[in-house]
C-alpha cells in the first residue's frame, strides 16, 4: 500500500498500550471480576484478544443481565491498581513532546472509562499535550465510531480526515481511523496480518514508538 505522507494537522491515539502498558492492570481485573462471577479465567493471552470493545458493549454479551454488577467488581479492582501499576511505553513521551514541538495537536481516543483514562494522564503530568482526552461513554457511541474522534478534535478547528493520525496498537484502532477518514498507524512488535486486521489493515505500520518519533522529526 502505498501512502503519500504530508505533515498532519492532529494526531489522535490511543491509549492502553499504545502509550501506556496496562495489560497486566487488565487482566488482573478482569480475572478478579470473572472469578467473582463464576467464569473461567483467562490467560493474559487471552485478555490481549478478548479486551478490545469498551465495556459496555462487551459486558452484557459476556455476563447477560448481570453486567452492571460485575461492572462494579471490575472498576473497584481496576482503581486499587492502575495508578500503581501504570507504566509508560518506551519512547512514548518524547513522541508527545516531538509532535507537539511541531504544534501538532493531539487527542486520545479509548476505550477506557474517561474518567479512569483521565485519572491516569493527570497522575502522569500528560494533560498538557492533548487537546481533549476521550474515553468510554464521553462520546454519544464508543471507538470504533466516529463520534469519539470527532468529540477528540472538538476545538481545534481541525475536521476527522486524512490530515489527522490515528496511532493504535489493535484492529478496533484501525477500523476506527478507517471510520473516521484518518490515517491509520499500527504500533505493534508484531507484523500485521491479512487474518488480523481484514479490510482494517493499517496503512503505516511501527514497531516502536521510537520509529514513528523519527519519521514525526523529518515532517
Amino acid at each position: 500500500m502505498r501512502v503519500d505522507l504530508t505533515r498532519p494537522k492532529a494526531v489522535i491515539f490511543d491509549w492502553d498500550n499504545t502509550l501506556v502498558d496496562t495489560w497486566p492492570v487488565i487482566h488482573d481485573s478482569m480475572n478478579t471480576t470473572l472469578d467473582a462471577m463464576g467464569h473461567p479465567l483467562w490467560t493474559i493471552e487471552e485478555t490481549k484478544v478478548r479486551v478490545r470493545r469498551s465495556l459496555r458493549e462487551a459486558f452484557p454479551d459476556l455476563f447477560g443481565d448481570q453486567w452492571e454488577r460485575a461492572r462494579g467488581i471490575f472498576y473497584k479492582r481496576f482503581r486499587q491498581i492502575h495508578l500503581k501499576r501504570l507504566e509508560v511505553i518506551k519512547g512514548a513521551e518524547d513522541l508527545l513532546k516531538t509532535l507537539r514541538e511541531k504544534d501538532i495537536y493531539l487527542g486520545v481516543v479509548s476505550n477506557k472509562s474517561g474518567e479512569n483514562l483521565r485519572r491516569e494522564a493527570d497522575h502522569l503530568g500528560w494533560n498538557h499535550y492533548f487537546g481533549q482526552i476521550i474515553g468510554a461513554t464521553d462520546a454519544e457511541k464508543d471507538k470504533p465510531a466516529v463520534e469519539p474522534v470527532q468529540m477528540a478534535l472538538n476545538g481545534s478547528g481541525i475536521n476527522p480526515g486524512r490530515q489527522v493520525w490515528f496511532v493504535g496498537d489493535t484492529k478496533i484502532d484501525m477500523e476506527c481511523a478507517y471510520n473516521s477518514g484518518c490515517l491509520s498507524i499500527l504500533i505493534s512488535k508484531s507484523v500485521p496480518k491479512l487474518h488480523e486486521f481484514a479490510e482494517f489493515m493499517p496503512e503505516l505500520h511501527f514497531s516502536s514508538c521510537e520509529l514513528l518519533t523519527a519519521l514525526a522529526s523529518d515532517i
